[in-house]
C-alpha cells in the first residue's frame, strides 16, 4: 500500500522525492531493526529456556536424591529400632522367667 501511494507522487518536486526517499530508508532501517531484534530475542529465549530446563532437571534430581536418602536413613533405624525392640524382647522374657540351674 505504501508503494502504490509512492508511485502517485511521480512527478513530485525534487525536493518531496528526496524528502520521500529519506523516509523509505528510515523504514527499511526499521524493518531491518526489529527483524534484529525478534531474531536476538528468539535466540534469548530459546536459551533461557534451554537453562530452565536444566535447572528445573537438576532441582528435581537433587530432590529426589534427598528424598531417597530419608528413606534409607527411615528404613536403617527402623532395622534398628526392630533389632532393639527384639533384644529389649528377650530381656524381658529372661527377667520375667529366670531359669534357675
Amino acid at each position: 500500500m505504501a508503494e502504490a501511494e509512492i508511485d502517485q507522487t511521480n512527478g513530485a518536486s525534487p525536493e518531496m522525492e528526496l524528502h520521500i526517499t529519506q523516509i523509505l530508508e528510515k523504514l527499511d532501517s526499521f524493518t531491518n531493526l526489529v527483524s534484529e531484534l525478534l531474531e536476538s530475542g528468539k535466540t534469548m529465549f530459546k536459551e533461557l529456556s534451554n537453562e530452565f530446563e536444566e535447572r528445573m532437571i537438576t532441582i528435581h534430581k537433587e530432590q529426589t536424591e534427598k528424598w531417597m536418602d530419608e528413606i534409607k536413613e527411615l528404613r536403617l533405624l527402623d532395622a534398628s529400632n526392630e533389632e532393639a525392640h527384639a533384644l529389649l524382647h528377650n530381656a524381658r522374657y529372661l527377667l520375667q522367667n529366670p531359669h534357675v540351674d
